[in-house]
């Protein structure tokens, strides 16, 4: 059977999206598939951290995405119609945290993100089809065979391989039998089940100076905060309601919750674009790979909103697989490289969903960790570290590869692109020519210290040495051809 495409994506939300830019930038022949017959609407996940937008500058959307955002704000509190107190939402970053230029999340609708994202994928000419809702799957040894049902009637895809990027009720997901283990005794995964009313409004008689907090009265209601959605014209209202409530998401009810809960009138909601209901959950699945398919995003892991942590685990889970298929499909590296995926991500998916859970329940705070600098792969396969006697702040094999200004040069400038980078730091050593890696020499840096170090494609550290001893290996083993 002939083959359409060399990858299918399944959904074209914001992982979907990521992953056809990388991919297409490679030149791989991929296809986005959307059900919706438009990208999602609403708001949804609003914050983008600190190491997403590294990642975002990298994919050549990060100039759009400041133009669409904004900074978080302050927290204000009300109380009977009263401002009562000031709360920061996040905690500040320290001075040089992490070596990055970004230092707190940046504000921007999801649907905007989309946007963005679907503008630069088609920019390089990559493919969205709206309208296709996946009905079934079969794969065999050489591809993956994919039907649908559209608006046109049922068709068929085949594809070398699929990635199910379809959210969190996943029909891939199911299609291949993979289950996933929710938070809690139960195994059901919810993490509150208090529902959530969430909606994009127009508002006025607040300012949009400030992320507005109405704590419950006492009377029965729940809490109600109302942010302004920085690039719009809109608020995004949060409402908790207890458990067991029939949740009014209607334009009527919405009204009704916002003038309970603040000191202003139904009238003063003088507009909605998006409405949703939800009960918080987490669950991670039990795999991110099925022969030829492979789970990203939502389909793999959900989260509850709080910390802003699901939209940036997931655009991360398509960063760290799409050069992994960029390799195998040019035939440069082995298949056996696209098992790293799952070792990479899964245990980071994990992580950041007990972490997105405790904040939920107030265990933990909008800090360091929700920044997602920190978080990197020394455990896997792909870490490679021969030098010993390091200081404990010291980069290693698995780490991201910190942003440096030095001798001129500004690192993230030289790792931009598709491509492996080759740094020495500090030493006269000569690392041994690798066509199609960038080669880059810096003096000495606190973070990095000295040595060679072979930075992957998404910016963290694969191998690391004083000298070259042991790096011819390991690039063959990647793919990477050596002269």
């Amino acid at each position: 059977m002939a083959v359409d495409t060399d990858v299918l994506i399944v959904g074209a939300g914001p992982t979907g999206l990521t992953l056809g830019i990388d991919l297409a930038r490679r030149g791989v022949d991929a296809l986005v598939v959307e059900r919706g017959e438009g990208l999602a609407p609403g708001s949804r996940g609003k914050g983008i951290q600190p190491r997403t937008m590294e990642v975002l500058d990298d994919l050549g959307v990060l100039d759009g995405i400041r133009a669409a955002g904004g900074d978080y704000p302050v927290g204000l509190i009300w109380q009977d119609g009263r401002r009562v107190a000031e709360r920061a939402m996040f905690d500040p970053a320290e001075e040089g945290e992490a070596g990055s230029t970004f230092r707190a999340p940046w504000m921007v609708p999801q649907w905007r993100t989309q946007e963005i994202l679907h503008a630069r994928l088609t920019e390089l000419g990559g493919r969205v089809v709206l309208g296709r809702e996946v009905t079934a799957l079969h794969q065999d040894a050489d591809g993956v065979t994919v039907h649908f049902t559209s608006a046109e009637g049922a068709g068929t895809v085949r594809a070398r391989y699929v990635v199910a990027a379809d959210g969190g009720r996943s029909a891939v997901r199911r299609a291949v039998g993979i289950g996933m283990t929710g938070a809690g005794a139960d195994g059901s995964g919810v993490v509150d089940p208090d529902p959530i009313l969430v909606a994009d409004a127009r508002i006025s008689g607040l300012d949009r100076d400030h992320w507005h907090l109405f704590p419950p009265r006492g009377d029965g209601d729940g809490f109600m905060a109302v942010c302004p959605l920085a690039g719009t014209e809109y608020f995004q209202i949060v409402a908790g309601f207890p458990a067991g409530t029939t949740v009014d998401s209607s334009p009527d009810g919405v009204r009704k919750v916002f003038a309970a809960r603040s000191h202003l009138a139904a009238d003063a909601v003088t507009g909605m674009n998006w409405v949703s209901e939800f009960r918080p959950r987490a669950a991670l699945a039990d795999r991110l790979r099925s022969g030829r398919v492979f789970l990203a995003g939502d389909a793999a892991h959900i989260h509850s909103p709080a910390g802003g942590q699901g939209l940036n685990t997931s655009v991360q889970d398509a960063y760290n697989l799409g050069w992994k298929l960029g390799a195998v499909l040019s035939g440069e590296a082995p298949e056996t490289l696209l098992d790293t995926y799952e070792e990479d991500r899964l245990p980071i998916a994990a992580a950041m969903l007990g972490l997105s859970t405790k904040i939920h329940r107030g265990e933990a705070r909008r800090g360091r960790e929700t920044r997602q600098l920190g978080l990197g792969y020394r455990g896997s396969a792909l870490a490679v570290e021969t030098r010993g006697d390091l200081p404990e702040e010291a980069v290693r094999a698995g780490d991201r590869a910190p942003d440096a200004a030095v001798d001129g040069v500004r690192l993230f400038d030289v790792f931009r692109g598709p491509h492996w980078t080759l740094l020495a730091v500090g030493t006269d050593a000569e690392p041994p020519a690798l066509p199609g890696v960038r080669a880059a020499r810096i003096g000495s840096d606190e973070r990095y210290g000295t040595g060679v170090f072979l930075v992957r494609p998404d910016g963290y550290v694969g191998w690391a040495g004083t000298g070259t001893r042991g790096l011819r290996e390991y690039a063959a083993q990647v793919g990477l051809s050596v002269a």
